[in-house]
């Protein structure tokens, strides 16, 4: 199996919770993350960059969701710990929908704002945020309860802090230490903070018939790996023929004009 890795639009996210953190007291940051055993490496990795514990939501029954019915996990999920801001990436590497992050907004029906690239102030009830749009930037404020998601041009996440990394490097679900034949009985009554909670469906008082295949209305109907060739190219110098070849070239093709 291939190794887990941080979509990079949330560890922008993170960054940007972790700078709330920073700024206000009594803030508390939360990792969900949804995918097999392996994923808890993801919520690792976040404790060690910073946050404070995360949830494993993980179960067949999830298998084979595309964004809609993933976004339902999620929110049921969210609904469980009921915070007061969500803070998503803007979308995913491999799927690049941007979609998840306000069909949860819409599931809890509670303000979305979108292509956040910067926190300019927050405090306990509202917060002023800039988004990067197409063709300029917007300075936006909205209350609490909410649902960002963060752009990529946002501030790149702090690296894991070492005295972390120490302290939690034993944190593990208890699928993991079972899968390995530990015992975790003394492990977690020592060290409560170690347990990477899990969650199924069952958990998050899902309905089946939202999730997995059968709560996908959209299907994958194949996948190809795109080779790039090198196109074809023309070579221009700045003589005043060549430079009225180009224009000609350019309006005839309607590139511009």
């Amino acid at each position: 199996a291939l190794p887990a890795i941080f979509n990079p639009d949330d560890l922008n996210a993170l960054e940007m919770a972790l700078e709330m953190k920073d700024r206000m007291r009594n803030v508390e940051v939360v990792v969900i993350t949804m995918g097999p055993t392996r994923a808890a490496d993801i919520i690792r990795e976040a404790i060690f960059r910073g946050a404070d514990k995360g949830y494993l939501l993980t179960d067949r029954k999830f298998a084979g969701s595309d964004t809609l019915a993933t976004s339902y996990a999620l929110f049921k999920a969210v609904q469980k710990i009921n915070p007061d801001l969500i803070v998503c990436g803007l979308q995913a590497i491999d799927g690049d929908t941007a979609q998840v992050g306000p069909q949860i907004a819409e599931k809890l029906h509670i303000p979305q704002i979108t292509y956040v690239e910067k926190l300019n102030d927050i405090t306990e009830n509202h917060m002023m945020l800039t988004r990067r749009l197409e063709r300029g930037v917007e300075t936006v404020k909205v209350n609490f309860p909410a649902l960002i998601t963060v752009h990529a041009s946002a501030n790149p996440c702090r690296p894991m802090h070492a005295k972390r990394l120490l302290k939690f490097k034993h944190a593990h679900t208890l699928s993991e230490l079972q899968d390995q034949n530990r015992d975790y009985t003394d492990l977690f009554k020592e060290h409560p903070y170690l347990r990477i909670e899990e969650w199924n469906a069952e958990s998050v008082d899902a309905d089946e018939s939202y999730l997995g295949l059968s709560g996908s209305p959209t299907k994958v109907k194949e996948i190809e790996s795109v080779v790039l060739t090198q196109k074809e190219s023309k070579r221009f110098t700045d003589k005043d023929q060549d430079v009225d070849q180009l224009m000609k070239e350019l309006l005839e093709t309607r590139v511009i004009g």
